[in-house]
């Protein structure tokens, strides 16, 4: 298990909830926030995920034709930067939980003329509905501190590569200098939940988000979680003082 609690319960942010509940109450929240979802990314990370996630794509290897699975595809921004790359010989396949995020990407992607090459499939990351090494690809950003039985979802990932294809993980993780966490938590749980009420009129979701960063493993933590799902050549590369990281491991 990768939680602390009891096998029947898991965490949702600072509190423990039944197993079978999770998955609701976090498509509660991402329901709620789903048209706001690019304005909770700018408030949580002060805008700096724009510049994380063009560098998450841009180290990730994908090359023109390759076949990329996005879990936890949000509104689309990481699967349209893959688009660019892949190009008309590949395909990217934009997955996600919830039907409103999923809507959301769709329609902002086709708004912007990204037709060809792309699907769309609502799915859950523990029990992908696709064959054995189906892609050279898997990203997941900002969707994994979010799935209910972590493991489950990164060896499902594992199952879907082909061989020699790569998974990568982008997500909030721990911050590394001490003396910048006090801050850090400042923003998170005084400043964040405030700019919520104040601009999306939702502060619990945001409470909750600032809370599920801290629940997430941190980065040798999952890159150990990643290795037991049967990756190979695991490491991650932090980003802005670990405020987020990269995972990366390979099926070999």
């Amino acid at each position: 298990m990768d939680d602390k609690a009891p096998q029947d319960t898991t965490h949702f942010g600072f509190r423990d909830v039944p197993v079978g509940e999770k998955k609701k109450l976090v498509g509660e929240v991402f329901s709620s926030v789903a048209r706001q979802y690019d304005l909770m990314n700018d408030l949580m990370s002060l805008g700096i995920h724009r510049v994380w996630k063009r560098y998450f794509v841009g180290t990730s290897g994908v090359k023109r034709g390759d076949r990329v699975l996005d879990l936890a595809g949000g509104t689309g921004d990481i699967a349209a930067l893959l688009h660019d790359r892949v190009g008309d010989t590949g395909s990217v396949v934009l997955g996600d939980i919830n039907a409103q995020m999923l809507g959301v990407g769709r329609d902002r992607l086709t708004d912007r003329g990204l037709v060809r090459g792309l699907e769309y499939v609502q799915l859950n990351a523990e029990a992908l509905p696709f064959p054995d090494a189906s892609f050279d690809l898997v990203t997941i950003a900002f969707g994994l501190r979010n799935v209910t039985e972590k493991a489950n979802a990164l060896r499902e990932m594992h199952r879907v590569l082909k061989v020699g294809g790569r998974a990568l993980v982008l997500e909030f993780s721990q911050v590394k200098p001490e003396w910048f966490r006090p801050v850090y938590d400042f923003h998170s749980f005084q400043v964040l939940p405030r700019l919520g009420k104040l601009f999306a009129n939702d502060a619990d979701s945001y409470q909750y988000l600032a809370e599920s960063i801290r629940k997430h493993p941190p980065q040798d933590e999952l890159r150990a979680m990643m290795e037991t799902a049967g990756f190979h050549r695991c490491d991650y590369r932090n980003l802005s003082a670990g405020i987020c990281a990269i995972h990366s491991g390979y099926r070999v």
